[in-house]
């Protein structure tokens, strides 16, 4: 029987939604890890039963979590099964097991990074922004991390360590945080290509590699960024999201800090897509399971006021790979609405109806089973939703 699994990572604990191919009604279960930011949750398509998800607190810091039942229990890799630490005076949480390559491609330790001002900074381990299961291997799952890095783990999230080849890039010294951090948090396999993979930084912009993360180069040509001192530079630039459908794995939509883009070359040359948005600011970007040139945005007022449009929740479809935008409203707050959706909030399922989900600040989660011409609130007053992901079961 189909099932759509909705994985759901909150300000305070993540949540699993779960219902039968109608999507009418919603079965819930959470709070999973009550309390605890979770920054991201992700299923593996190689193995339906098994979920990632990133864990952390200011108080105890980063874990990754692992299920093996669809999310009915967890286990903490790096710990002993049934010797579960909880929170209190004792609590010793296990270690995350991140070893970072602290050599360049020169060899020589690359361990700070270098602002505009000049100023060094220590490269820092804060926490698991985004995890990206293995197409073929349940096994393996990738970590976008801050400061950015990108890691890998080959089995189920014991150990990670690090693809020194992106950071140890000629550029890496000079990335620069976005607002929300120095942050890795896109991570898109090819499932054409086993050796390439898309990653995008804020603020330093997209890279791609073509051999499974030994090198990389950076895919930022045609991006305009003002507030740099070269608005043009190859990096620098602040990417909110990038999105793919696996379809024609050639072509990306990209929401950068302000702009909508699209690339047809696998980002080597990007071309603005923003038309007739309303705002082209915005987090979150997706595209349709089964029409790439079918696109969705939720536009997000400026980069100064963080929520929608005119106090209007609305999603922005185009069904032309860019060049025309339309608001779809049906069932959407359109009046006092101040909510934003963050960049991992977004999310497709593959049903032969495609249905399309997203978390908003405000703890509500949407779906449409009709591609977006019609929307319904799934769950309410959940605490702030950091990530929505879809796994559609059959």
């Amino acid at each position: 029987m189909t099932q759509v699994r909705v994985l759901v990572g909150t300000r305070k604990g993540a949540f699993i939604l779960t219902s039968d191919g109608q999507r009418d009604k919603w079965d819930v279960s959470g709070p999973h890890f009550a309390g605890w930011e979770m920054y991201h949750l992700k299923g593996s398509p190689a193995d339906p039963n098994r979920i990632y998800a990133s864990q952390t607190s200011g108080w105890f810091g980063q874990m990754i979590q692992r299920s093996d039942d669809g999310g009915k229990t967890w286990y903490q890799p790096g710990i002993k099964p049934g010797d579960v630490p909880r929170p209190g005076p004792e609590f010793k949480p296990a270690p995350n097991k991140f070893v970072y390559d602290t050599s360049a491609e020169t060899g020589k330790p690359l361990t700070t990074h270098q602002f505009y001002d000049g100023t060094q900074h220590p490269w820092e381990f804060k926490r698991v922004w985004h995890l990206e299961p293995s197409l073929t291997d349940a096994n393996a799952v990738y970590a976008g991390v801050e400061d950015a890095a990108l890691f890998r783990s080959t089995d189920g999230g014991e150990n990670w360590q690090e693809l020194p080849g992106l950071r140890g890039h000629g550029t890496g010294p000079h990335w620069q945080p976005g607002a929300g951090g120095m942050c890795l948090h896109t991570i898109i396999l090819d499932p054409s290509d086993p050796n390439r993979i898309y990653i995008a930084i804020s603020a330093a912009g997209a890279f791609r590699t073509d051999d499974g993360g030994k090198s990389w180069k950076p895919i930022n040509k045609g991006l305009f960024s003002k507030y740099i001192p070269n608005p043009t530079a190859e990096i620098g630039h602040c990417v909110h999201h990038i999105a793919m459908n696996p379809k024609r794995p050639g072509v990306l939509f990209m929401q950068k800090h302000w702009d909508v883009m699209r690339s047809d070359n696998a980002g080597d040359q990007w071309t603005k897509i923003s038309g007739n948005l309303p705002t082209d600011f915005g987090f979150v970007i997706d595209v349709h399971a089964h029409e790439p040139e079918t696109v969705y945005v939720i536009p997000i007022k400026s980069d100064g006021e963080h929520f929608v449009h005119e106090g209007k929740l609305r999603v922005y479809r185009s069904k032309t790979g860019g060049h025309e935008w339309e608001p779809l409203s049906r069932g959407l707050p359109q009046k006092d609405c101040y909510v934003n959706v963050l960049r991992d909030a977004m999310s497709v399922d593959t049903l032969d109806e495609c249905g399309i989900y997203f978390g908003t600040t405000g703890g509500q989660v949407y779906a449409s089973a009709d591609a977006g011409d019609s929307w319904n609130p799934i769950v309410r007053d959940l605490p702030a939703v950091l990530s929505v992901e879809v796994q559609t079961l059959k």
